[in-house]
């Protein structure tokens, strides 16, 4: 492989910054523009003091530490050059590298090499920029599981149990002269299938909070028009980023805003009134909002307690009820027109019921439930392939049941094996590849 750099800390001044270098030749690149020790002779894992320079004018003083293959991040040969944090020095100390042999990393390439020489496997070197990303610390050890290959062991012993079941359908179809060998019947897959399933679904379903906790909760808030859906927005925000008037319609597109709430995050959408009768515009919105109802996590429907409930509130109260949802009675400060049971009676302009509505969504996420030591799916890629490999199971155990030939019941296995692979890498696109590592940040 050619020899890359990239500056590895954030763009902009600090007390130091990070450059990162990585190649066969790397070492004794850096070397020619090091005043110092002799980096061909240092021991990896050390670091040494000294200056980078360039035709004989010294560029900056620098420690440069030393990572020999395979001891690296990567597998490589790599260097990381600490230099002192202004733009300017370390842009000049990034160009003499550039003059001397490197090339400029792209996006993930130093965790795309690590992944091709096999330092770390596909959950793992997702798990990199989660690590990086990370708001919380629950979303910190989550990552940090998969960093430390506790999905992988996971998905490969899923493989292994698959595996078997395949090496003995194999045995009895090439070699049904074996008397030792184990006779597979469609009443013998089925429990093996069954098993396998249900662990899958559990997978699936542990892996749903795990994923909210890293990526945050996309939350709509709902209602018809001037119920307090933007104040609620504020309330939570602690600021005033929405529009807040009492004619209806005010809000006319989605009001978008990001909180902290433990340890997750939300992700907060502020959504148009729903209502039947509207002008062209603002029935733009409406449309928008009822799209982000399908698209979020989480539905906070705000119903205004001073006035009775309309049709139109419960045709809203209809269409959510297949969501995760809270449904949030506003103005507590006003004389209630109506009681229910299932709502969190609040006022958003006294700032009133903030805790208790903080509470409820963390009841209805189940976010206290959630083992962070149990190995779970943290993005959508992991939990689509296992979903397709969950499929090719339930085919195969449709086919079972209804007694299909085995070596096409083992198709369908098979299929279920290769997408596990896809999770882990073990089997992969390249094209895959590519387009994974190109979300990385540069440094990484």
């Amino acid at each position: 492989m050619d020899n890359i750099c990239a500056i590895a800390t954030p763009y902009g001044k600090g007390a130091i910054s990070i450059i990162r270098c990585s190649g066969k030749d790397s070492i004794n690149l850096v070397n020619k523009i090091f005043k110092g020790k002799d980096l061909t002779k240092a021991k990896t894992n050390t670091i040494s003091y000294g200056h980078i320079i360039d035709n004989n004018e010294i560029i900056d003083e620098v420690l440069v530490s030393v990572f020999r293959s395979p001891h690296s991040y990567d597998g490589e040969n790599s260097c990381e050059i600490n230099c002192h944090g202004g733009v300017y020095v370390t842009n000049l100390v990034l160009e003499t590298l550039l003059k001397h042999g490197f090339r400029l990393a792209e996006p993930g390439e130093f965790t795309k090499r690590a992944f091709l020489n096999h330092k770390m496997d596909l959950t793992s070197a997702e798990s990199v920029m989660d690590i990086v990303n990370a708001e919380s610390k629950l979303a910190l050890k989550s990552s940090l599981n998969a960093l430390n290959s506790h999905l992988h062991n996971l998905i490969a012993k899923l493989r292994e149990k698959i595996l078997n079941i395949l090496a003995e359908i194999e045995v009895n179809i090439d070699y049904p002269e074996y008397d030792d060998a184990v006779v597979v019947t469609h009443d013998y897959l089925i429990p093996h299938l069954n098993d396998l399933i249900l662990e899958m679904e559990n997978i699936l379903a542990n892996s749903k909070i795990s994923r909210i906790i890293i990526n945050g909760v996309k939350t709509a808030i709902v209602g018809k028009p001037n119920v307090g859906k933007s104040t609620i927005l504020n309330m939570l925000l602690g600021e005033n980023k929405a529009i807040v008037s009492d004619i209806a319609g005010t809000t006319r597109d989605i009001v978008e805003g990001h909180i902290r709430l433990g340890d997750i995050s939300l992700n907060l959408l502020d959504t148009a009134g729903i209502r039947d009768d509207s002008d062209y515009i603002e029935s733009i919105g409406i449309a928008k909002a009822k799209e982000t109802i399908k698209e979020a996590d989480l539905i906070l429907l705000v119903l205004d307690l001073s006035r009775d409930l309309s049709q139109d509130d419960l045709n809203l109260i209809d269409l959510i009820k297949d969501k995760s949802h809270l449904l949030i009675a506003n103005k507590s400060d006003l004389s209630p027109k109506w009681h229910r049971d299932d709502v969190l009676v609040i006022s958003a302009k006294n700032n009133d019921g903030l805790l208790e509505l903080k509470d409820k969504i963390y009841e209805i996420l189940k976010i206290n439930d959630f083992n962070v030591n149990n190995p779970t799916l943290n993005n959508i890629r992991q939990k689509q392939l296992m979903e397709d490999s969950l499929k090719s199971l339930k085919e195969a155990l449709n086919s079972c049941l209804n007694y299909s030939d085995i070596s096409l019941i083992e198709i369908d296995i098979k299929e279920a094996f290769d997408s596990l692979g896809e999770i882990t890498g073990e089997t992969y696109p390249e094209e895959l590849i590519t387009a994974l590592f190109t979300k990385f940040c540069l440094g990484k």
